[in-house]
């Protein structure tokens, strides 16, 4: 197999790089949701909350992994979870969420 294919089933390369993007989206939710209530003046319903949360989500997983490296899939360990990768993945998603969030509800909440 050439280096540049990307294997779609089986091989689960595609696959790693979508359950990325759903840790880091569900966990910017978490994170924004959390962000919601902690900070009062941001006066924003439920969907708009998730919404910055999951696109801030994957914004700061995104970032923090391209800093930390672990952004990219090794084809060597694509058959095992890294913990570590994990990790970096939760918490950029859950400050990213928190951060776009907190920077939406200023310009949408009353405050």
């Amino acid at each position: 197999m050439r280096e540049h294919e990307t294997i779609l089933c089986g091989g689960g390369y595609a696959m790693e790089g979508l359950v990325a993007i759903i840790v880091q989206a569900v966990a910017g939710m978490v994170g924004g949701g959390v962000a919601g209530q902690m900070v009062k003046t941001v006066g924003m319903a439920l969907l708009p909350k998730l919404i910055s949360g999951a696109i801030g989500g994957v914004a700061g997983g995104s970032i923090l992994g391209a800093l930390f490296g672990s952004g990219t899939v090794d084809p060597a360990a694509a058959s095992s979870l890294d913990i570590g990768q994990l990790i970096v993945q939760l918490v950029g998603g859950l400050v990213g969420g928190g951060a776009l969030t907190g920077i939406v509800g200023k310009f949408l909440g009353k405050g």
